[in-house]
């Protein structure tokens, strides 16, 4: 079972126990009330997120000292909890999907996703390149954008992303 990493515990807030959140997920409404997670310091419990101000607060951590012992924690989920907790639109994948599927250009396989990168607002996907072409001087790893531009579709059945034009991104990187 593999552990995603989706918020750090920040500062305490107040008298309370609340406790700054800074997420690294794109979708915080999994932080709701009666919600569980897996931290560095043992399971915390959510009785309170205020989304809009990233405020928490914990069962059994409802005073500042408490609270305090939270401080830079780590918040973490499983693959399971995420595809439970977390709805996609139309068109959204979550990464650890994406991660792994080949990338193909007009049948012929440019490499496999490695992983993705956020830069600022644009999400990009790291290729491994393919043998084949990587044997024929090109870089052994390059960048596609993940938009409409380059995307044409995903298939999750048979981990496969079929592009346009990323073929020139790679021999231009």
């Amino acid at each position: 079972m593999s552990n995603i990493f989706i918020a750090q515990i920040g500062k305490t807030v107040g008298l309370h126990g609340d406790i700054k959140l800074h997420i690294h997920s794109d979708f915080p409404q999994q932080f709701k009330v009666g919600s569980q997670f897996q931290t560095d310091r043992g399971i915390v419990e959510f009785i309170k997120f205020d989304q809009k101000n990233s405020l928490a607060r914990f069962k059994g951590y409802e005073s500042l000292e408490s609270a305090k012992k939270l401080t830079n924690a780590k918040i973490y989920t499983t693959l399971e909890q995420t595809k439970e907790n977390c709805d996609l639109d139309e068109g959204q994948y979550f990464w650890f999907d994406i991660i792994g599927c080949k990338v193909i250009e007009n049948g012929e396989t440019l490499g496999i996703v490695k992983d993705i990168e956020r830069f600022t607002n644009s999400d990009y996907l790291e290729i491994t390149t393919d043998e084949a072409l990587a044997a024929k001087d090109l870089p052994k790893s390059f960048l596609i954008p993940y938009v409409s531009r380059y995307i044409s579709s995903v298939s999750l059945d048979t981990k496969e992303i079929f592009v346009i034009d990323a073929k020139s991104i790679l021999e231009n990187s």
